[in-house]
């Protein structure tokens, strides 16, 4: 068995084309047979192949906490924490470990706070996984089970019957065709037709048939593995923490700036005392640090994600919110997105070639030609256009149906109508519908414009045609067939999609629609949505096949122009996204498909819509659970809400770190006054527990997309931060210096303090009543 294994192991690296070639080759080179593998087998070649599904990284829950102690505001806590029990024994005095007791303290609340919060989201989103865990069923051992799709191995033989999605690439066998429903992996919303032989792929839905077939590759070895590397090879620093690291490196340069002139002074010009002026020092590092800021940030964004979940959007990664309130740029699929990925008819565009009959008559015999259970989309679509389904077959006796077949292309019914008449009436592709015609030579002229017409708006055609059976036989051939009309069938777009591509242009957020459909489709469909119709095909994006208008326009210029794209591939989505990144956009991604993954993975905000596939959620940061984009926009709010508490505390958060440096450096080196560091460990864990009411505040959405200008946040906090530390020594000087306080006092020491009556006490920072 390890010979044959090993083969197989031969077979992968080789890339044997197991797609393509004969099926009893296919049997051949994977070692297996029609009866199917034994639970040995299926169990030995888990292990060759590995498991049938996306490979995800474990992460040490442990590093991931002590990640939240290593980012440069942390450093400077943990450098105050090895002063405070290091260099503070210079002075022969003891270690200071109430200061470096509280410090670590402080650190470990920050951080279990983070963690928690960062844990409890994306819990949430491991239980959403966990529910969508598909299910296949197999046969193992001579007898037909269903397993977890990720124990799949290639060899196995599965079966898949009407509304399963494919879990894994296989090869279909003997049986009926099916018809499957490929947009989670290229985008185009009408579903194909495949027989014994052909491949199914992994993600694709069954819409029609059953039949067995055989898996030829699992996994990352699937025909969309490259996707999948694309997506585990994006990995880029967020933006959220680039913001967070210049803030941090602000307060720590104004710390050091305090430091080193307080150094100079204190000891060769002051000439002060080691451990007074060690006290100093700890002072501006434990006061002057936003050790919290993260923890607040982080509160602030997690209130934000459980109130966004109330919404139908689960949070992944919690910096997403902080990013989608300045996204500027919103790339969307179409297919199950903007569209309901549900064939429709255009009532309003029926072309009718028959005098006397009305389009609500066309529709009736199409539903006539239609199955009523087991429908394909097709079907669907045409039935539910009647008020009552049942009114397909009402007032009629059936006699025979003719189902859909991919030689005849079309579907037809045989019935009895109520006078007791005999008649059949067809539907399917319009060149068969044609032939049948009694009139074929006076009207293909202009069947074939209108099939034009409606393909220039993106619209597929379907033929409709009847004839009368006068000697009442079914095997009869009957009268002459009249070709009806023609119908114009499209995936429409949701009902709430255009509100929500206005509200969110209005919001500052250009929507782009990016789909692996035709040009033409996606052009009608922006079109109908109001999002424009200035649109290309993916090979402009390569600079290939451009019109003259844009041939001397840049690839770049281009795509940041284009309302959208179509025919695009993985690797064009990805690229667009890398591009309008690469122009400083704030790049939004939404998608359901396996096809979406890489680009959701690479944009700044990736979200996954309802009913999207496992690759598409696991590749994103926010997963819809419910239908549409209207979710997106109350998202957007409510980000751009959070976004405003978030600077509110980054702006007193560096106005505290002016405050705390220049204050206290001015007290200490113009009274010389020291302040023991403990007392500012206490207020800065009290101011902290305090402002992080700030994740509730009430505040105003920005109608525009939002953005951290550090500029004027440094600038602000500057002013605020440089008048609350004139007011502390403006206060310091009227208690310490002046009368203003009408309190009688005493000269003890070298310090000023008030008469007291009752016992008096030294303590190593000064000499205080005892009441």
């Amino acid at each position: 068995m390890a010979d044959k294994e090993g083969t197989l192991d031969a077979v992968l690296k080789e890339a044997v084309d197991l797609e393509n070639i004969p099926l009893e080759e296919v049997f051949e080179n994977l070692r297996c047979s029609r009866g199917g593998l034994t639970s040995d087998q299926a169990q030995q070649r888990l292990q060759l192949f590995g498991p049938n599904k996306l490979e995800e990284k474990e992460e040490s829950k442990f590093l991931k906490f002590l990640g939240f102690m290593w980012n440069p505001l942390s450093w400077v806590m943990e450098a105050a924490a090895i002063m405070a029990i290091a260099l503070a024994n210079g002075g022969g005095k003891p270690p200071d470990w109430q200061d470096f007791v509280g410090i670590i303290t402080l650190l470990l609340i920050n951080s279990t706070i983070s963690f928690i919060e960062e844990n409890n989201a994306g819990n949430a989103a491991a239980a959403l996984m966990a529910r969508l865990a598909p299910k296949a069923k197999v046969l193992r051992d001579g007898r037909w089970a269903e397993e977890e799709a990720a124990v799949l191995v290639p060899g196995d033989i599965i079966s898949i019957k009407l509304g399963d999605i494919v879990p894994a690439d296989a090869r279909l066998l003997d049986g009926d065709p099916l018809k499957i429903d490929q947009s989670a992996l290229t985008g185009e919303s009408l579903p194909v037709t495949k027989g014994p032989g052909d491949g199914v792929y992994s993600g694709s839905t069954v819409k029609q048939g059953e039949i067995e077939a055989v898996v030829i590759a699992t996994g990352v070895h699937t025909f969309f593995g490259k996707a999948a590397h694309l997506v585990d090879s994006t990995n880029q620093v967020g933006h959220f923490q680039k913001v967070l690291t210049a803030i941090g490196n602000f307060c720590i340069c104004s710390i050091a700036v305090g430091m080193f002139v307080e150094i100079i002074v204190m000891y060769p010009i002051q000439h002060r005392a080691y451990r007074p002026g060690i006290d100093n020092l700890l002072v501006l590092l434990i006061g002057g640090i936003p050790i919290a800021m993260p923890t607040v940030l982080s509160v602030t964004m997690a209130i934000g994600s459980h109130r966004l979940a109330q919404q139908g959007a689960i949070t992944k990664r919690m910096t997403a919110i902080e990013e989608m309130a300045g996204m500027d740029v919103l790339c969307s699929d179409k297919t199950g997105t903007l569209t309901l990925n549900k064939l429709t008819v255009d009532k309003n565009l029926i072309e009718v070639f028959e005098r006397e009959v009305t389009q609500d008559q066309v529709i009736l015999m199409a539903a006539r030609a239609s199955r009523i259970e087991n429908q394909d989309a097709i079907d669907t679509a045409i039935v539910g256009m009647l008020a009552d389904p049942k009114e397909a077959r009402a007032g009629i006796q059936e006699v025979h149906f003719l189902p859909f077949n991919p030689t005849d292309k079309r579907t037809a019914l045989t019935y009895i109508d109520s006078d007791g008449k005999m008649y059949r009436v067809s539907k399917g592709a319009p060149e068969q519908i044609l032939n049948l015609a009694y009139n074929k030579s006076e009207i293909e002229r202009r069947v074939h414009a209108v099939i034009d017409k409606f393909a220039e708006r993106g619209l597929r055609s379907l033929a409709v045609a009847y004839q009368e059976v006068p000697d009442g036989k079914k095997e009869s051939p009957g009268g002459p067939w009249h070709f009806v009309a023609l119908m114009p069938l499209f995936d429409p777009p949701r009902h709430d999609s255009a509100e929500t591509i206005q509200r969110a242009l209005n919001l500052g957020v250009n929507v782009k629609m990016i789909t692996g459909d035709q040009l033409a489709i996606g052009k009608e469909t922006g079109r109908r949505l109001g999002m424009g119709t200035n649109m290309y095909p993916s090979s402009a994006l390569l600079g290939q096949n451009k019109d003259e208008s844009i041939a001397a326009l840049p690839v770049d210029d281009l795509i940041e122009k284009a309302d959208g794209f179509a025919g695009v591939f993985p690797e064009h989505k990805y690229e667009i996204v890398k591009r309008l990144q690469a122009r400083k956009h704030i790049c939004g991604m939404t998608g359901d498909g396996v096809n979406d993954a890489p680009a959701l993975k690479k944009a700044d905000i990736g979200i996954a819509v309802a009913d999207a596939t496992d690759a598409a959620r696991s590749a994103s940061d926010i997963v819809l659970t419910e239908p549409g984009l209207s979710v997106i926009i109350s998202a957007v709010l409510t980000s751009r809400a959070i976004f405003q508490r978030m600077k509110n505390y980054t702006i007193y958060a560096v106005s505290i770190t002016i405050r705390i440096v220049l204050g206290f450096m001015l007290l200490a080196l113009i009274w010389e006054f020291d302040f023991p560091p403990f007392m500012v460990l206490i207020i800065a864990i009290l101011n902290d527990g305090t402002i992080m009411t700030i994740s509730k505040d009430r505040v105003k959405p920005s109608p525009l997309p939002d953005s951290w200008k550090l500029a004027e946040i440094f600038t602000t906090g500057i002013v605020l931060g440089g008048y609350l530390a004139v007011m502390t020594v403006i206060f310091f000087w009227a208690a310490y210096k002046t009368n203003f306080f009408p309190v009688r006092i005493i000269k003890i020491s070298e310090h000023t303090f008030p008469v007291c009556e009752h016992k008096v006490e030294k303590y190593p920072y000064g000499t205080f009543c005892d009441e």
